[in-house]
């Protein structure tokens, strides 16, 4: 077990600590916890690739204790009606649709290594920066609601444009012809 598997592991259990202060109202250590998770992101990356300790575990966990993280925040902060419940539906029905996708390309014995595409990875900064803002902003008792609306809609087209990639190469890798061995 690395370091930075173990700083990824922590990262996944800090998940439901953060769901219990959304929950709660406290907000500002939802969003100190938050901050705490990006950190600790950047830094168990960071040592990874710098010291040679990237791992298959890691290669698997890192994106679990991400989409843990952000899906736990979107739900709980829509059950509370601080985000609105179709943003949610969206965010989460990504996740699952790409799964969903994962798993039956398995099952029909043409299995599909996804990689994270541009678009994918700019969906990931803006569903960040928006929970960030909704976390902070609520936790600070701070008003700003241009900024929310444009993270909003920046999170609603980034996440139709990247269920639109992924189901454009899904579809792509399902029809191209298998190779033989």
């Amino acid at each position: 077990m690395s370091i930075p598997n173990l700083i990824t592991l922590a990262r996944i259990l800090m998940v439901p600590v953060v769901v219990w202060a959304i929950a709660s109202h406290t907000m500002w250590l939802a969003f100190v916890l938050f901050l705490v998770a990006g950190v600790s992101d950047a830094v168990d990356g960071f040592l990874a690739k710098r010291f040679g300790m990237t791992t298959e575990l890691g290669a698997y966990l890192d994106p679990l204790a991400d989409k843990a993280l952000i899906v736990s925040i979107y739900l709980t902060l829509g059950i509370n009606g601080d985000i609105p419940p179709w943003l949610v539906i969206l965010v989460v029905s990504r996740d699952i649709l790409i799964v969903g996708g994962i798993i039956l390309s398995w099952l029909m014995d043409n299995p599909l290594k996804i990689k994270p595409l541009w678009v994918s990875k700019l969906n990931t900064v803006a569903q960040i920066a928006f929970a960030c803002v909704v976390l902070g902003s609520l936790g600070f008792n701070l008003q700003v609601p241009t900024l929310r609306l444009v993270l909003m809609g920046a999170v609603a087209v980034l996440t139709l444009l990247s269920i639109g990639a992924y189901l454009n190469e899904w579809v792509r890798h399902m029809n191209a012809p298998k190779a033989h061995s």
